[in-house]
């Protein structure tokens, strides 16, 4: 790829992008939130048509009309938002689009077999083709779109996070994948937010910044402050700043909560100006426990306090009014509407001050959200512009201005940098310490914080709790665990 060029509107996304792959090499690419990669490889995939550049694929011209004739070509793109139809069997997800037939007949046999090879291939006979894909773990419909690539003899496939919902075990499986296709010559572009896949994972890394190529090189003799500080621009002096707190009264009190089916009578305190973390493996509740406190999942035992006061039965439109937010791990499908713009989604459970006779007064609207977009230092044109065409960081912050912007004392935040870049990471590890802490005349709020990431749990909370098949264990302070103890008794439920 050279000089390739994308704008959208007054937003230069590429301003001469350059990118080279071998055969059988892992490319890391890598970049802060808005750096452009997505929009690079969008381009690589056929989803956009580059205003400006050249493409050549083996030696020859290479410019795709579309995502089909991209495939066709050879190259194929997994998004971190994966492209499963889930109604569909396994087979027919595979050779979706690509299905042989004669005068409107499939042809079943032939495909099928294909369909098995492929899997075999990736070392994962035991996903059966005629398997619903809606039924299959987050891992396995990642492998099934790894087999699509496969069946359509991709030569190029870029994965995007690809392992931003997958445990330990399945990140180890997929390495393994992404060795076996590039022993058999296929390139792979991986793009990834934890550097460390990427020095394990990758032969080289390229580095892009405001839409441009700054540094690629081999990924043996590299570090990882030498790849944030090239990403950033500059240095990242703290990556988990402290901000000193004091612990007030109580503000969440769960007492033997049971959800349907997890998690399995959980008793935890968070009190005011407070960050408490839930470690844990993938499927082991975590995600089921906030879900179940703000009222999403039905209470099946147990009982839940704020303030205080019971809930007996908890909603969210209950939870908002005493002071509680929920900050999905799914922004894309539970945390926004993609389709609003940026004052809609923040604004979106709170119109106080902001209507008249049941108008929205617009300008009033724009200006409080600026407020927000300045203080969480979102990368936009203004706060009209729809959320679904910010970077995935962007996103994020978007989703967290409605809590801020709708005043809760109590945030629940599920996997909350999910997909974010380290500098973006950064600031909202800060975000999180000022609100737990108290910011001028704002009273210290409550923080639940659910992560993957160990490190992220150690550097930012005051007290760390580990879930294990819906059970939750006693919190104890940061201080006294490691990752490796987080680990032990993620994996084994014991300490």
């Amino acid at each position: 790829m050279r000089g390739v060029h994308k704008a959208f509107g007054a937003t230069r996304a590429l301003v001469g992008a350059d990118l080279d792959l071998a055969r059988g090499e892992v490319l890391a690419l890598i970049g802060e939130n808005g750096a452009g990669k997505s929009t690079l490889m969008k381009v690589l995939a056929g989803a956009l048509l580059p205003d400006g550049g050249s493409m050549t694929l083996e030696g020859r011209p290479y410019r795709p009309a579309g995502p089909l004739e991209a495939r066709r070509a050879g190259v194929a793109m997994i998004y971190q938002e994966l492209n499963i139809a889930p109604h569909l069997t396994v087979a027919e997800n595979i050779l979706l689009g690509t299905e042989p037939h004669t005068a409107g007949w499939l042809h079943r046999r032939a495909p099928r077999e294909r369909v098995v090879a492929a899997l075999a291939h990736l070392k994962r006979p035991d996903i059966h083709p005629d398997a619903p894909a809606g039924s299959l773990p987050p891992a396995a419909r990642q492998l099934v779109e790894i087999a699509r690539a496969l069946v359509q003899d991709a030569r190029v496939i870029v994965m995007d996070e690809p392992t931003s919902s997958l445990g330990a075990a399945d990140i180890e499986h997929l390495f393994t994948v992404i060795e076996g296709l590039c022993a058999a010559g296929i390139g792979v572009v991986y793009i990834s937010h934890f550097l460390e896949e990427v020095l394990r994972v990758a032969d080289r890394y390229a580095v892009l910044r405001d839409g441009a190529l700054v540094e690629t090189g081999a990924v043996a003799g590299v570090t990882v402050d030498h790849l944030v500080t090239t990403m950033m621009g500059r240095r990242l002096d703290e990556m988990f700043p402290r901000v000193p707190r004091e612990r007030g009264d109580p503000l969440l009190e769960l007492d033997g909560l049971g959800g349907e089916p997890l998690p399995s009578g959980v008793d935890l305190t968070v009190h005011r100006g407070e960050i408490v973390g839930i470690a844990g493996l993938v499927g082991s509740g975590r995600t089921e426990l906030l879900r179940t406190i703000f009222g999403l999942d039905p209470v099946r035992s147990g009982r839940v306090r704020v303030g205080g006061c019971a809930i007996l039965r908890p909603t969210p439109r209950e939870l908002l009014r005493r002071g509680v937010g929920l900050a999905s791990e799914d922004r894309k499908e539970e945390g926004l509407a993609l389709s609003r713009s940026i004052a809609e989604n923040t604004t979106l459970s709170r119109l106080d001050g902001l209507t008249s006779r049941g108008l929205i007064h617009r300008g009033a609207e724009r200006t409080a959200v600026r407020r927000w977009v300045e203080r969480l230092a979102v990368r936009c044109e203004g706060p009209d512009q729809p959320v679904e065409s910010l970077s995935g960081g962007n996103q994020q912050k978007v989703a967290l201005a409605r809590l801020l912007h709708h005043d809760v004392d109590l945030l629940l935040l599920d996997e909350p940098t999910r997909g974010i870049d380290v500098g973006s990471k950064a600031e909202i590890y800060r975000l999180i310490g000022a609100l737990a802490a108290g910011e001028g005349e704002q009273p210290p709020k409550g923080v639940v914080v659910v992560s993957s990431s160990n490190p992220e749990l150690l550097g930012v909370c005051d007290r760390i709790g580990v879930m294990h098949r819906g059970l939750l264990g006693p919190l104890r302070p940061a201080e006294e665990w490691s990752e490796h103890a987080l680990t032990v008794a993620a994996v084994g439920g014991k300490e």
